[in-house]
């Protein structure tokens, strides 16, 4: 074991030496005075909303309650409003909750997992259900689109594209010679009614109320609705859908496009070759019509979406002039699938990069931190592992021990130490040296190249029969028990369910003592925490396992709460 004091160590924090001598071989390690009963007999301070210990003085007020609360206010006012739903009459009746420190505990716990599940539904959101919203089911994927004029035979219905390869023409109507523009739209040749789109009932413009046959639009083939009229003419309908690229709907007279719905308006152009007063939407298709007839300014979608009169005539436009969709794919599909990319690529790259780290470490880089030493690391010169640093000890059987704390130190503490010459030593735990204040040096060749081995075992509320059970499992393990070190850390002054003594009392138990580290005093350190929270004391207790007589040390971390009138205590710090 070793202790090393900072330059920046405080002062007050070293122990007084003492001339008593070291306890016998036989004695075993006890409990310092500080730590034992009755002072462990105190109630200690909850760790939630802690009561402030106040001089009196005159002038000097008690906190109001709210003074109390260590936490930040918002989050304070954010878990009340998380469970506004269970009020304090409830938690304390049926909750069982009489502690107001106690339920605001439970509010934050509540509130944080409401956090986590919120999170939760954001990860699965952005995994499953952003791209319905984004790509919705109805916006069809450029898979199921066939581009008109691609494939030969075909033609186009409302959209949607039929083989016509065997077509059956008739007196009006040539499918051979329709054809000859592959997947062209002839829905226009079809009977229908005005009052079949029901999107066109409460529009009230020459679009939506115009007859779609007449002696000007006549239409020579069957009803639209009706498949008999498919059969009797041997169109055969397939899965695929009318696709129009930009350029297409450019060179098309009469077509344009509707929220990437592309929009044949020949039957009425047709009919209406003027334009019609005071028809608001007349006016918007002849301004599309005539001013863009290029590219991609056909589209008329924000036009009609800027108007609240147009917009109201959308559906029925894209129900009675539907003639196919653009075959590209939407913005919201095309953002879909890169997110849906780019994830993919994250996670394979990060799987794959630690792959190759983990390449990299097992060939090239383990064998150089754990490899056994070359002969030039061999010849170097160290001070002795059994030295303890800043000249805390001469060597390990010196007469005042080797703990700082043991006696006969404290004008070394403030001393650097000291460099000589290298002692001859039979084995490196049984240095003999002067008592001329020189640490040992020895070579690497002394130690030799087997390495350490480091255990850290932390425990909190454990029992004796569970903390022997997995010191027993590390000290049979296959290092050399002259290299094994066990470093146990018993966090607070902690007495498990059924037990009848604490944990670091369980502990220390289970040690064998070493004289020459003398009693443990305890030792502040500053901790992760603000204010009170950040001055932590701990005890060092070296020893044997007595069992299997490995090295061990144990680490019994307490907390020291200083109250605004000065005074203070020592208890468990516990996490």
């Amino acid at each position: 074991m070793a202790l090393r004091f900072q330059t920046n160590y405080d002062f007050t924090d070293v122990p007084i030496p003492t001339t008593r001598q070291p306890p016998p071989s036989g004695a075993t390690i006890r409990r310092a005075k500080t730590l034992t009963k009755p002072e462990r007999g105190v109630a200690p301070v909850p760790l939630i909303n802690p009561p402030h210990l106040l001089t009196s003085s005159p002038g000097h007020q008690s906190p109001s309650p709210q003074d109390d609360y260590n936490g930040s206010t918002s989050w304070r006012i954010f878990s009340r409003i998380v469970t506004v739903w269970a009020p304090d009459f409830l938690l304390s009746s049926l909750g069982g909750l009489k502690d107001k420190a106690v339920r605001q505990a439970w509010r934050e716990k509540v509130a944080l997992c409401f956090i986590i599940a919120v999170l939760c539904c954001a990860v699965g959101f952005v995994t499953v259900g952003l791209q319905k919203v984004l790509c919705p089911q109805n916006i069809t994927s450029d898979n199921s689109f066939m581009r008109v004029g691609s494939v030969a035979g075909t033609l186009g219905v409302q959209g949607i594209i039929y083989n016509s390869t065997n077509a059956k023409s008739t007196a009006d109507v040539n499918f051979g010679n329709l054809a000859k523009v592959p997947g062209s739209d002839i829905t226009q040749l079809f009977q229908r009614d005005a009052s079949q789109f029901k999107a066109c009932t409460p529009i009230n413009f020459r679009v939506a109320r115009d007859p779609p046959c007449s002696t000007v639009t006549q239409c020579p083939l069957g009803p639209l609705n009706s498949t008999a009229t498919f059969s009797t003419l041997s169109l055969i309908k397939t899965n695929f859908l009318a696709g129009y690229s930009w350029e297409q709907v450019a060179e098309m007279p009469n077509y344009f496009v509707l929220d990437g719905a592309v929009i044949n308006l020949t039957p009425y152009l047709t009919l209406h070759k003027n334009p019609i007063p005071a028809d608001n939407v007349d006016f918007a298709i002849r301004t599309i019509m005539t001013s863009h007839t290029s590219g991609s300014g056909k589209d008329a979608t924000r036009l009609f979406y800027n108007r609240a009169d147009l917009k109201s005539a959308l559906p029925c436009i894209k129900e009675r002039y539907y003639a196919g969709n653009i075959d590209k794919v939407t913005p919201g599909c095309f953002v879909s699938s890169l997110l849906l990319y780019a994830g993919l690529v994250t996670i394979l790259s990060l799987v794959l990069v630690r792959f190759v780290m983990a390449c990299v470490f097992n060939w090239f880089l383990s064998e150089r931190l754990a490899g056994p030493p070359n002969s030039q690391e061999f010849n170097r010169s160290a001070i002795s592992p059994a030295v303890m640093p800043e000249g805390a000890n001469i060597s390990v059987d010196n007469k005042n021990g080797t703990a700082p704390w043991a006696g006969g130190m404290q004008k070394k503490l403030n001393k650097p130490s000291k460099v000589g010459r290298p002692i001859a030593s039979s084995s490196s735990t049984t240095l003999i040296n002067s008592e001329t204040g020189i640490a040992p040096i020895m070579s690497l060749t002394q130690i030799g190249a087997e390495l350490f081995a480091v255990c850290l075992v932390t425990c909190y509320s454990e029992g004796e029969e569970s903390l022997r059970t997995t010191l027993d499992s590390i000290s049979t393990t296959t290092y050399s028990d002259a290299r094994k070190l066990l470093f146990i850390v018993a966090d607070g002054m902690i007495t498990g369910a059924g037990e009848k003594k604490s944990t670091p009392d369980i502990c220390v138990g289970l040690l064998e003592a070493d004289p020459r580290f003398g009693n443990p005093i305890p030792m502040s350190y500053a901790a992760v925490g603000s204010g009170a929270k950040a001055q932590n004391r701990a005890m060092v207790y070296a020893g044997h396992y007595s069992e299997f007589f490995a090295h061990l040390q144990l680490v019994n971390r307490t907390h020291r709460t200083l109250s605004r009138g000065g005074s203070s205590d020592t208890h468990s710090h516990c996490r």
